[in-house]
């Protein structure tokens, strides 16, 4: 199984960014797909999560509004839409998937791709 993580860059507040997650290795249908992100200094966090069969997306207080998680079952790709970043947002975004109960709890998802580092700037 993998997860290949890009999109990230550099870009400045108030700007937008998508990052993609490709997936493969396996079927993901009773999967839940999320992003994570780990700021310079601190711990890896929740942003979003995607119910890979759909009708369900969940977020963090601290994005939501601004983004949004999607995915595209014909290209296994989950998306996550960024806008009005704020530097605060900084950080490597990786995208995770697993049968997890609860969405937030890191150690509950089984694969994790490499990550790609999003810096915005004031």
């Amino acid at each position: 199984v993998q997860l290949q993580a890009s999109g990230g860059g550099l870009v400045q507040a108030g700007g937008s960014l998508r990052l993609s997650c490709a997936a493969s290795g396996r079927t993901f249908s009773n999967y839940v797909m999320s992003w994570f992100r780990q700021a310079p200094g601190k711990e890896r966090e929740f942003v979003a999560a995607v119910r890979w069969s759909g009708g369900w997306t969940y977020y963090a207080d601290s994005v939501k509004g601004r983004f949004t998680i999607s995915r595209d079952t014909a290209k296994n790709t989950v998306y996550l839409e960024m806008n009005r970043l704020k530097p605060e947002d900084t950080a490597v975004y990786y995208c995770a998937a697993g049968r997890v109960p609860v969405v937030t709890t890191m150690t509950a998802y089984e694969y994790w791709g490499q990550g790609t580092l999003v810096t915005v700037s004031s």
